[in-house]
């Protein structure tokens, strides 16, 4: 079983940058690939970026290439994205998620653990 909590999330205006953390416990974290989803009201929950467990595979959705970064520290078994350039349309609850293997995953149904989510709203 791995716990993966959100932090980072907050109000920011438009064009301006923040930085969402997800602590994992429980297991391991580098054998597991991680992914970043958000849902926005009304909206199905849309991908965001996904690493492999080393790190050396890398996805991004189309809304968010060039402005985020999908990164993770597996000493300190955290997975993190920094998202810069916010848009309005970037409001949503922000999830991690892990995958119980290292192959990066682009789908939720791929993903076997999920964390609570943190809200990230972009205001003009």
């Amino acid at each position: 079983q791995v716990q993966l909590v959100e932090s980072g999330g907050g109000l920011v205006q438009a064009g301006g940058s923040l930085r969402l953390s997800c602590a994992a416990s429980g297991r391991t974290f580098s054998p597991y690939a991680m992914g970043w989803f958000r849902q926005a009201p009304g909206k199905e929950r849309e991908f965001v970026a996904a690493i492999s467990g080393s790190g050396s595979t890398i996805y991004y959705g189309d809304s968010v290439k060039g402005r985020f970064t999908i990164s993770r520290d597996n000493a300190k078994n955290t997975l993190y994205l920094q998202m810069n350039n916010l848009k309005l349309e970037d409001t949503a609850v922000y999830y991690c998620a892990a995958k119980r293997t290292s192959v990066a995953a682009i789908t939720t149904r791929n993903y076997d653990y999920w964390g609570q989510g943190t809200q990230v709203t972009v205001s003009s």
